[in-house]
């Protein structure tokens, strides 16, 4: 498959068209694909929230979407995901979550592009490469089974201090969630060698095109991570 996308990033309110585009194609997902036609990633209230950064994949048209992640810096308004996600298993999340933290969430890739490392490869690396440029120096995320693997290659270790080792059952009594954090997002100690390198490659020139090199052969990447109206986001 040959194709050429767009990785950008920008706050919520900013793009409301492209964040609609997001939501229902991450809720499509979830509700064809795994049954779940709520979970905490998956709710509305972002698309207005303005410490929400949308990380989006989109064809070289910006009209079509591959898929996603979102940044959300902990600011005492929006509760992060992990927070309502856990609270009722282990109430020691709400006061974890401190200033200076924020959350990957709602990371999801779309069928059309399966398998070629949108989500396990592109968007996991994107949204740690873009810690530096937040309010922030500590960040979780709530992992399902498959992409704790992919949280370990870019520095997330498990909290083990949270719920039963780290794990619980999430967002169904049948699933398993893991929960991981990044508690130095600028040296990530525990990333992998060639992650921490391609991170630092796309921080110190957030504005550029690569060619990446994903399950399914080669592909082209146009990535804009330099974060329009970042001076208006606010940790708590």
């Amino acid at each position: 498959m040959s194709i050429t996308i767009n990785v950008r990033a920008f706050i919520a309110p900013d793009d409301p068209e492209a964040c609609m585009r997001f939501y229902e194609g991450h809720s499509k997902l979830l509700e064809i694909h795994f049954g779940i036609a709520k979970i905490t990633s998956g709710n509305i209230d972002w698309l207005q929230h303005r410490n929400t950064i949308v990380v989006i994949v989109e064809d070289e048209t910006g009209t079509k979407t591959y898929g996603g992640a979102r940044v959300q810096v902990a600011d005492g308004v929006l509760p992060l995901p992990i927070e309502t996600a856990i609270g009722k298993y282990d109430p020691n999340i709400y006061s974890y979550v401190r200033k200076g933290s924020a959350e990957i969430c709602g990371m999801w890739n779309s069928k059309e592009v399966a398998g070629m490392g949108i989500g396990s490869l592109i968007l996991c690396r994107v949204c740690v490469a873009l810690m530096p440029q937040l309010p922030v120096d500590k960040v979780h995320v709530l992992c399902a089974p498959i992409t704790t693997r992919m949280g370990k290659r870019v520095g997330a270790v498990i909290d083990k201090s949270l719920g039963n080792e780290g794990t619980f059952f999430y967002p169904k009594d049948d699933f398993i969630a893991t929960a991981m954090v990044i508690d130095d997002i600028h040296g990530l100690p525990n990333a992998d060698q060639s992650e921490q390198e391609l991170i630092h490659i796309l921080r110190e020139n957030p504005m550029q095109h690569r060619q990446e090199k994903g399950p399914k052969g080669i592909f082209d990447v146009n990535y804009q991570l330099e974060v329009p109206n970042l001076h208006q986001v606010r940790s708590l």
